[in-house]
Parts: C-alpha cells; structure tokens; sequence
C-alpha cells in the first residue's frame, strides 16, 4: 500500500512546485520499475487538476508486484488572489486496479526448510486531503508547508499455496482487505539557480493509524491464522533537478523514497523525465 502511494504521489507533482504553470511530462524510474505521464491543467486562476497514468511493477519482502497500472487525480485550489503568502488545499485519488502479485511464505519444519509462493491479483486506492500554506519568497524561490490525511484500501483476492514436494502446513488465504489510515506532516523548497537549472528537495514525517487486516489465512494442522498489523511512522523524501533545455522544455531527474523501521523499510525510486510547460 505504502509503496503504490509513493509511485502514485510523483503523477500528482510531489516533486514540482505547489503553483507553475500547465505542464505535462513523461518519465521512467527504477529502484520500483514505473513509466508514465502526468501533468497540471489550471481551470480557473485558483483552481488547477493534477493527474497520471503510470504501469509499475515492485517487490519487496517477500511480495512481488509484477504488473501495476496506477491512476492519480487530485483539484488543487490555491488562494493566489491572497498575494505571495497563502493558504492552499488538495483532494485526490490514487487508484490501482488489476494488479497481479505473488506471495511468497518461508518456514522451517523438522525435516527442513519450506518455501512456497502464491499468485493472485489484488487492487489498491486511496484518497486524501491536504491542507498548506504556500509562500513566494522572491521570484526564484518558492515554500510551502502542509498537512495530509490519506485513507488507503488494499483488495487481495483469495489464493493458496502454490504446489511442491513437501508442504506439511499448506495455507489457503480468503479474499480480504487491508486498511490504513495516514497522517503526514510535510514541507518543500523550490529554488532556481541562474536561468536553467531549477531544484527541488521536499520530506516530511508520516504516521500510520486505524491499521487492520482482513486478510485470513487457514493453514493445515494449525486452523484458522488471523494476522495483525501494527502501526507506525516513518520519514519520506523527494527531490529533483530540472535542466531547462528550451524555452518550455525541462529535462528531469527526480528521486523519491522511504526511511523507517520495517514493514515499510527503507527505499529509494529515481528517475528522469522530460517535462513540458505551456
């Protein structure tokens, strides 16, 4: 879940400043394998749509994600009739439907080691709010602050082991869904150096509540195993460089991740791009 949100947060502009202009860009990352495109739209002087399409595939403690489409829209109004200092609020989705996975489950027996995987599908959406405050410091640099709400959804249709020589506790796992709720206290920086280079560094603090599984496993000789999952926090990054090749023309490299105790781990996803404002 925490790792299809933070692929699904670089198609809402994570990485751009909170107000520019309409841009649409295309780009690939590696460390999670995600390719797409995504850009902003203003509607009206004070409210813009952000929005993304990507295909991502990622593995990670013994699941492995080997193909998932992801979806992004978020309306973001910014109060600019208020001046250079200002308050700014966002609603959106990220959504991932039709993902196919894989599970992997190790255990040691008596007679040795166990290592059998299952294959199913599994879906993921979220949505959220955020509230900030934006300032233009001078017409090179720009900061905001912000605080976001996400509820996030996990669907996990029912699978069993996979078939091997020696598997004496065999699990069979019901369709189910996981939850959790998010708080992330966050900040960002955007600076432009000289004429063609522009950067971004942005990070904030995440905090995990109302955490639950419904996914139930039953295992042979132990019945019915229901798991829990705890809640937790951890730190998140982002930056970019932006080299402006033309007039409207910005190449890209960006770099996005996690840092904290496991489940969610440390990660890393870095990418270029090539971005172009109208």
């Amino acid at each position: 879940m925490i790792t299809n949100r933070v692929l699904g947060t670089v198609l809402l502009g994570v990485n751009e400043q909170v107000n520019c202009n309409d841009c649409i860009s295309a780009f690939g990352s590696a460390g999670s394998f995600s390719a797409g495109i995504h850009g902003r739209k203003t509607i009206t002087p004070n409210l813009s749509l952000l929005a993304g399409i990507a295909y991502a595939q990622y593995s990670e403690g013994g699941y492995s994600v080997t193909s998932a489409p992801i979806g992004a829209f978020a309306l973001r109004y910014d109060f600019v009739d208020w001046g250079p200092s200002r308050p700014f609020f966002d609603i959106g989705t990220v959504l991932s439907p039709s993902q196919k996975v894989s599970y992997s489950r190790n255990y040691v027996t008596s007679l040795g080691p166990v290592s059998v995987t299952g294959d199913t599908s599994s879906a993921n959406y979220s949505v959220y709010g955020r509230a900030g405050w934006i300032s233009r410091l001078s017409a090179r640099d720009e900061v905001a602050a912000s605080v976001e709400v996400w509820q996030l959804w996990q669907r996990v249709s029912g699978y069993r082991d996979s078939a091997v020589a020696f598997n004496p506790f065999d699990a069979s796992i019901a369709d189910g869904t996981d939850r959790t709720s998010l708080v992330k206290i966050g900040g960002q920086w955007t600076h432009l150096f000289g004429s063609s280079l522009e950067a971004n560094i942005n990070g904030g603090w995440v905090q995990s509540f109302a955490t639950h599984s419904g996914i139930v496993a039953t295992v042979t000789g132990d019945g019915t195993i229901v798991p829990t999952i705890g809640n937790q926090g951890w730190f998140e990054y982002g930056g970019r460089l932006g080299f402006r090749i033309s007039k409207g023309w910005i190449a890209d490299l960006f770099v996005n991740g996690t840092a904290g105790p496991q489940p969610v781990g440390n990660t890393v996803h870095g990418g270029i791009g090539l971005r172009i404002n109208y």
